[in-house]
């Protein structure tokens, strides 16, 4: 009977039915007891109406107390649901612009909200979000990675902040086309497809170990985010800012870290520009380009150094950093992209210890295709038949394209700046090394 009672929603209800079974019991057990005593006796009898009046209360009780322990636990099986939701978010889900916001003469922020208004999940300090963009002209999705600027414990929406990328002098390349339409055409309100927060680059934030984050142009955008996350959950460590800029007007960010230096007594600021303008005083503290010896002047041996920015500025620190006896292990980096090759120059398609054919195998796709020599990397081979595997640097660094290889090898064109996963192959700067490849796309 309890059990038939326990499947009703309605809390009156059960509540009722708790009252019958509490009466009914209650005037069973009044009623043997009064046979025993003395049926006659007035007083006896009014002793077991009262039992049965308070075997019916108390069973109505207990009946609204269960049925409130069973609400309260369906509500926390909900939110650990929910949570649960949130959790499994892999693919592409859409997210609106509900901020635009020109922080340099380069550099715009856009703050992104799910569509859905779910939960979106927090993210480790230094990561990137990558992101698809319907681009006018363009006959498939141009599929990018930008580092995620802004942290907080309570996360409500996603920043990205991108440079409006120009041509390169002296090379034979067009503008960035994904960073010119997010300046141009993306407004408040526009929808972008984005893929869960990833990268492994980032900052452990409870580690107590002093850190240098090192910066010039947009590589700052990954450090505000690292700065943020130490203030909010660490600000006993203490943490270095160093950045490079031009000068004020390309300076990103400028007031923003200094706000929160001023409410971290353990977040020391440094800016240095190259070419610093009229009315830049006191906006900088320092003139020339951001490199070793000035890290030497500002902190000791003993810390972690972290490094985002253009590709010379990188490979600049870090080889400095190497002389000056930093460990490898202490030192960590992030870089979309390498310098671009001359249009004179022709990369070859005849990779050493590579094959001349071989079946590749693009199993989450379903589809068994025949590669052979001349067309090109594995990306770009799965581009050219309708696969669109997400990507960014296309040179090997930022590890967007990493994907796991299930059966076969592959060969790189040139050894990748980033280290894949054991057990996944960057596919943007690889062939088949092997007659058959099977990867996880």
């Amino acid at each position: 009977m309890i059990e038939s009672i326990n499947k009703i929603d309605n809390k009156l209800l059960k509540s009722s039915a708790y009252a019958g079974v509490g009466f009914a019991i209650a005037t069973i057990v009044s009623g043997a007891a009064i046979g025993i005593i003395s049926p006659r006796d007035k007083e006896v009898n009014k002793f077991g109406v009262y039992s049965s009046l308070i075997g019916g209360v108390g069973g109505a009780v207990l009946g609204f107390v269960l049925t409130g322990k069973e609400t309260s636990q369906r509500d926390k099986e909900k939110v650990i649901q929910d949570k649960s939701k949130d959790e499994t978010w892999q693919d592409w889900r859409n997210f609106v612009v509900v901020r635009k916001v020109e922080e340099s003469s380069e550099i715009t922020s856009f703050y992104l909200k799910p569509q859905d208004e779910g939960e979106i999940p927090n993210f480790k300090p230094g990561q990137f979000l990558t992101i698809k963009l319907e681009i006018p002209g363009i006959d498939k999705p141009v599929i990018r990675t930008y580092s995620l600027s802004d942290y907080s414990q309570q996360n409500q929406y996603y920043r990205l902040s991108i440079k409006r990328e120009l041509s390169p002098r002296d090379l034979d390349v067009p503008p960035g086309v994904a960073s010119n339409f997010m300046h141009d055409s993306i407004e408040e309100g526009s929808v972008i497809p984005a893929k869960p927060p990833n990268g492994k680059f980032y900052l452990d934030v409870e580690k107590s170990t002093p850190a240098v984050l090192i910066s010039n142009g947009v590589g700052i955008t990954p450090m505000v985010s690292m700065a943020k996350a130490c203030t909010v959950e660490n600000p006993n460590r203490e943490v270095y800012f160093v950045h490079g800029a031009r000068n004020g007007k390309s300076h990103a960010f400028q007031q923003e870290v200094m706000t929160l230096a001023a409410q971290n007594s353990n977040l020391k600021v440094h800016y240095r520009y190259s070419r610093p303008q009229d009315g830049d005083g006191g906006n900088y503290n320092s003139v020339g380009y951001v490199d070793v010896d000035l890290i030497k002047e500002l902190v000791g041996l003993n810390a972690e150094f972290y490094l985002c920015g253009s590709p010379a500025f990188m490979d600049s620190l870090r080889e400095g950093l190497k002389e000056w006896g930093i460990p490898e292990n202490q030192v960590f980096f992030e870089s979309f992209s390498k310098g671009a090759k001359k249009s004179t120059e022709q990369s070859s398609t005849i990779v050493d210890g590579g094959v001349e054919t071989a079946e590749i195998v693009f199993a989450e796709s379903g589809k068994t295709l025949t590669w052979n020599q001349g067309d090109g990397t594995i990306l770009e081979f799965a581009e050219a038949n309708g696969i669109n595997p997400a990507f960014s640097c296309r040179v090997g660094v930022c590890l967007t394209c990493s994907c796991k290889i299930q059966e076969g090898e592959v060969v790189y064109q040139e050894e990748p700046t980033g280290t894949p996963d054991d057990g996944e192959v960057l596919i943007c700067i690889s062939q088949p090394k092997t007659s058959k490849v099977v990867l996880d796309i």
